[in-house]
């Protein structure tokens, strides 16, 4: 099941994609808190505008270099256990909204994920027991301003700027990991190929871990790592983040004004 935020006249609504008839079934509420009860309303999607599937009230969590290759091109190997860091909820955009690049940086990348959407409170929960609080996944492009990373030694500033986390375009319950493939490219061309089933760190893995440091809440969001071939995004640019089943994920590019 595909689940969609969006705007339609001056209301934000939730709603089921109708992919058959390419419709938005439109629900009374949030489906992570209120379930699926319809309106009776439908919706085209040609006449909807998709925001951000879910806008994090709490965190938004992400695991560094959870690809071999894109460790390697860091320079390095991947860590042996989750390297997590936080990103604000500010940084949250959605489909079609504009990555800013920030005047501090003269090199920001794209990195395209995989994005867990977390739907109940969840402490110290078992790899056993991590479908369980798991309400779906989405798509995320972990933006970065690389020299910054590199001068400050730590990750907030760089991967922290507002519109450096895009999310969607829709959430999907459901994700085949043995035969998923994801890919990025910058104005249509291909930058990162990977496949989900080569993550390091699992899904279920990763959402066990960082339980066992924070209290995952509804809504929180964890981005899972990128593959290799990770580059440069630049003023005027278009980033397509692609995830097989999941649609696509699009962004233009803009100088800060």
């Amino acid at each position: 099941m595909k689940i969609a935020r969006f705007t339609h006249g001056e209301t934000i609504s939730f709603g089921v994609v109708d992919e058959e008839e390419h419709e938005l079934v439109v629900l009374k509420a949030d489906p992570m808190f209120a379930g699926y009860e319809p309106t009776g309303e439908r919706v085209p999607l040609t006449e909807a505008k998709l925001l951000a599937p879910v806008i994090p009230r709490s965190k938004v969590i992400a695991v560094g270099k959870n690809y071999r290759d894109h460790a390697a091109e860091m320079g390095g190997e991947a860590p042996t256990e989750p390297l997590l860091f936080l990103k604000p909820n500010t940084s949250v955009i959605g489909p079609g909204d504009a990555i800013v690049l920030p005047r501090q940086s003269e090199q920001v990348e794209h990195e395209g994920e995989l994005a867990v959407v977390i739907g109940r409170i969840a402490k110290n929960v078992s790899e056993a027991d991590a479908d369980q609080v798991i309400f779906g996944y989405t798509i995320a492009n972990d933006v970065t301003a690389r020299d910054l990373q590199r001068r400050d030694g730590q990750w907030t500033r760089a991967k922290g700027f507002d519109s450096f986390c895009p999310l969607g375009p829709v959430i999907d319950t459901d994700v085949d990991f043995a035969a998923g493939t994801i890919e990025t490219s910058v104005n249509g061309e291909r930058r990162q190929d990977g496949r989900l089933a080569d993550l390091v760190h699992s899904v279920p893995a990763i959402v066990a871990y960082a339980s066992s440091v924070f209290t995952l809440l509804p809504g929180d969001v964890i981005l899972t790592g990128t593959p290799a071939g990770v580059g440069p995004i630049v003023d005027g640019d278009t980033v397509e983040v692609t995830i097989s089943g999941l649609g696509s994920l699009s962004n233009p590019v803009r100088a800060a004004q």
